[in-house]
């Protein structure tokens, strides 16, 4: 019997435990690490660096909680697909999961898995990007490209044979690193050498940037100015790229609807629990730089990377294989949820006949396997081009765009459909939804005047999907007329 046609429909064996290890694993990749680098460089004082991850983290719960409302209406595989269609229209829906495919999911699986294997150099330094292992014309191939290549493929494998390995997978690893970075907190605030917290917080609110080179580069001796008013705003906007991309991935639960026990209930407490979690970590981990780091250094750590330099801190010499090992848990973790709900969007938009026909199956353990592998070959070809830290820019612009159209979608249904049944209610609503909906077209708007190269290429990616889906939809009406 064909591997395919086994099974036709998903096993509901998740649990609200095992929705929220999703949600929070899915979140916590290397951003936590790294990222508060770039926003300390942007805003300049200690005040606004914890400013910024609460804004992120009240944009990301608000939203959380107002999906809470989505997932009950539609507890099925695709999530944020299926509210858009359903909300607005067919196309409104393609768009997201065509952008899904082309950048969200598939850029950032490939992010995290080379991060992965960045760090992994630390301990075995023969797989770092130093090393290329052969040439393809002008296209160098690294062994820290083949290592992020061959974790894609190992945690793709895994969930093609069924949930319970990817469901193990997650927990495990989202416990480990759960605890691990609240120990890491605690030591820090416990074990630092010397405090930086009063020199830290002299600067209040302060809000200070970096003077830039030529080519638009922050200058590690520069100058700080002074900034208020709009280029505050711009400042605060460039600065959540990476809070933001740290923080996505929270609606990745809603894609597995179709494999999670009571799903009207389960996703939308699974949500607002890991988002508060992670939200909570992040900044009370940011409170512990700002504790064992001076500012500049927490700007311009060596090799660029906060946490280790904050580990080295606490810790000494072997502060960076802590981190190393930490951050390797983290990103395997993250990227064992991403690749487990990113296939159940193809799948469902197969099924609406808008994706390829055979990503629309089920395979014998109850998984959409060619689903699975699809997204896994769009990866791996990230990882070879090279290019996967431009993409930051435009991922989180096209993320957030989506975000607030999807909550527009709240305000549309109530519209539209007032007597369907809501488990649950968005959280003060319409107060809290419409200001999260300012929030993230503010961001988008000055994310564009800011950063315009990546996050107009966003833009252009989202709308390159309207041609392809009136050839998908013309496609599919050739189909059913034979």
């Amino acid at each position: 019997m064909s591997e395919t046609t086994n099974t036709t429909s998903f096993k509901p064996t998740l649990g609200l435990v095992d929705a929220t290890m999703i949600v929070a694993g899915s979140m916590i990749g290397s951003g936590i690490f790294i990222v508060s680098t770039d926003i300390v460089r942007h805003v300049g004082s200690g005040g606004w660096l914890i400013g910024v991850w609460l804004i992120t983290g009240f944009m990301t719960i608000t939203a959380a909680v107002s999906y809470g409302e989505l997932s009950g209406m539609y507890p099925k595989a695709g999530g944020q697909y299926v509210y858009l269609k359903e909300a607005f229209n067919p196309l409104a829906g393609f768009l997201y999961g065509w952008s899904f495919f082309a950048v969200i999911q598939t850029a950032t699986i490939a992010a995290v898995a080379v991060a992965f294997s960045r760090y992994t150099a630390y301990l075995i330094p023969e797989v770092g990007e130093k090393n290329i292992l052969f040439s393809i014309g002008n296209l160098n191939i690294s062994a820290a490209q083949i290592l992020a290549i061959l974790m894609i493929v190992f945690l793709t494998y895994t969930n093609t044979r069924g949930i319970k390995g990817g469901k193990i997978v997650q927990t495990t690893f989202t416990t480990v690193k759960l605890l691990s970075l609240f120990g890491l907190i605690i030591l820090g605030f416990l074990l630092a050498k010397h405090s930086f917290w009063g020199e830290n917080w002299e600067t209040g609110l302060n809000a200070m940037q970096l003077e830039k080179d030529n080519a638009g580069n922050f200058v590690q001796d520069g100058k700080w100015f002074s900034i208020g008013g709009v280029a505050l705003i711009g400042a605060i906007a460039a600065s959540m790229v990476g809070s933001i991309f740290s923080s996505d991935a929270w609606n990745n639960v809603t894609f597995i609807a179709g494999e999670i026990k009571n799903p009207k209930k389960n996703i939308g407490l699974s949500l607002f629990m890991g988002t508060l979690i992670v939200t909570i970590i992040y900044v009370t981990a940011n409170l512990m730089y700002l504790y064992v780091l001076p500012l500049k250094e927490i700007a311009f750590p060596e090799g660029e990377r906060v946490a280790v330099a904050a580990s080295n801190s606490i810790f000494g010499p072997n502060g960076s294989i802590i981190i190393a090992v930490m951050i390797m848990i983290s990103t395997f973790g993250c990227n064992n949820g991403l690749i487990l709900a990113g296939a159940r969007v193809y799948y469902t938009m197969a099924k609406d006949g808008l994706f390829f026909k055979k990503t629309g199956t089920l395979n014998k353990n109850a998984v959409p396997g060619f689903a699975l592998w699809i997204q896994c070959i769009m990866a791996c070809i990230l990882c070879l081009s090279g290019g996967y830290n431009d993409l930051l820019d435009m991922i989180a612009f096209v993320v957030v765009l989506f975000y607030a159209v999807t909550i527009i979608g709240i305000f549309v249904l109530r519209n539209k459909r007032p007597d369907a049944e809501r488990p649950y209610k968005a959280f003060a609503y319409p107060v809290l939804p419409a200001i999260y909906i300012l929030m993230a077209l503010t961001f988008c708007v000055f994310l564009i005047m800011m950063k315009p190269l990546y996050a107009g290429a966003g833009l252009g990616i989202v709308l390159a999907g309207i041609p392809i889906y009136y050839i998908a939809v013309a496609n599919r009406k050739k189909e059913n007329a034979a």
